[in-house]
């Protein structure tokens, strides 16, 4: 597959993952919201890792700034 995600998406998720897991971890979040938070967070530093994200794919959304070939 093709990279769809450009670097400041990429830090915006993980940045935004950090936030995340730490209202869980810090007890702020708690329950299933705090589940769903973990989970949406392993989710946003696996995709920040691999620059692919599978809803960019499905609708047609590319922040990669790749130069294209003359």
């Amino acid at each position: 597959m093709k990279k769809n995600m450009g670097n400041t998406d990429k830090a915006i998720r993980l940045v935004l993952a950090v936030v995340m897991l730490a209202l869980y971890f810090t007890g702020t979040v708690t329950g299933t919201f705090g589940y769903v938070l973990v989970a949406a967070a392993a989710i946003f530093v696996l995709t920040s890792f691999v620059s692919i994200c599978p809803l960019y794919s499905l609708v047609g959304i590319n922040t990669c700034s790749v130069k294209k070939s003359a």
